[in-house]
């Protein structure tokens, strides 16, 4: 059975909203935290359960899972919804720094989104960025168009605005019908480099429109020192390895996971690659893991302003994992 977070019965509930509720935004710096407020009075909670072996379960049913807010256990329901319900699909995907040298890894990806376009509902739109972030090509039924767009990416410069891509993508996924899944798809670094955009304004503006961002990321520190093995980046090479400059990118690295960070807050996935195959792999869990979402909600009660804290678990979890959103903000009264 399939589930998604758009669904008629939380469009009623929207309607009969009283109050707003906030997605979640960074616990470490709540001085700086900026939300933006989203119509319901209910939270959504889309989650993906996966056995030991990474398999989806299905079948399950809100009896089985237990939701705690604050540590408060909430009356839970599950949306399910409509059979065939259309994708919308932003692919994002960095072109600056180092991302040249992933393109051939990604050479799959043209194939991997045959699936969606074979529905003949769905529509892609693909971002490229670096410094700068470019749409280039909006949403579209036509493969063939995304697959020329794909063959033409080009090298950017020394920039990667992550951040700044997810901004302009989940903009585009605000404009498209509320009955359609909104989805974004980052492939990019696991770095920001060069954006403007606030972390936690683009959290919740996910949040807002109700999206899934899968992250599948590489590691530029990782890339190089495989590719030198390879010896695929001669034009990258030095007479003898430059360990300051591995040493930096390795410290760079150690920093804050973007792609990570948003993916998990948003209740998505986030996945790391290094080679092709890896890459294919991933792309092949993306797609079928699209429609493999339960959609959970409750509907708290004079819920106190501010942060709460979000556990999802199964009531029999054996071993089960639930990837899910881990909190929300709600609005004092004024």
């Amino acid at each position: 059975m399939k589930y998604w977070a758009t669904t008629a019965r939380r469009a009623s509930l929207r309607r009969a909203a009283s109050f707003l509720v906030f997605l979640a935004l960074l616990p470490s710096a709540p001085s700086q935290e900026t939300v933006l407020r989203s119509q319901a009075n209910v939270v959504l909670i889309p989650a993906l359960v996966k056995d030991q072996r990474g398999g989806i379960v299905y079948g399950l049913e809100a009896k089985d899972f237990i939701v705690q807010d604050d540590g408060v256990e909430q009356a839970v329901r599950l949306d399910e919804a409509p059979e065939g319900q259309p994708v919308s699909l932003v692919v994002a995907i960095q072109k600056g720094r180092r991302a040249y040298y992933e393109f051939p890894r990604m050479q799959g990806l043209n194939s991997m989104l045959d699936p969606l376009f074979s529905q003949g509902t769905a529509r892609v739109a693909l971002v490229e960025f670096d410094s700068k972030v470019e749409l280039t090509r909006n949403f579209t039924k036509d493969a063939s168009l995304i697959t020329a767009d794909l063959k033409n990416l080009q090298p950017g410069d020394e920039g990667a605005a992550t951040l700044d891509a997810i901004a302009l993508s989940v903009g585009l996924l605000q404009q498209e019908p509320e009955e359609r899944q909104r989805v974004l798809l980052l492939i990019s670094e696991t770095r920001d480099h060069g954006s403007v955009a606030k972390t936690e304004n683009v959290v919740a503006a996910i949040g807002q429109t109700n999206a899934l961002m899968y992250a599948l990321a590489f590691s530029p520190a990782l890339s190089n020192i495989l590719d030198t093995g390879r010896g695929t980046n001669k034009n990258e090479m030095d007479e003898g390895i430059n360990f300051l400059d591995l040493a930096y990118r390795v410290a760079q690295a150690m920093r804050k996971n973007i792609p990570s960070a948003v993916a998990s807050m948003t209740g998505g996935e986030y996945e790391l690659f290094a080679t092709r195959k890896k890459f294919e792999v991933r792309m092949t869990d993306f797609t079928n893991h699209l429609h493999s979402r339960y959609l959970l909600s409750f509907a708290p009660k004079n819920p106190h302003p501010g942060l709460h804290q979000i556990r999802v678990r199964l009531k029999d979890a054996g071993d089960a994992t639930v990837l899910a959103r881990s909190s929300y903000w709600a609005e004092g009264a004024k």
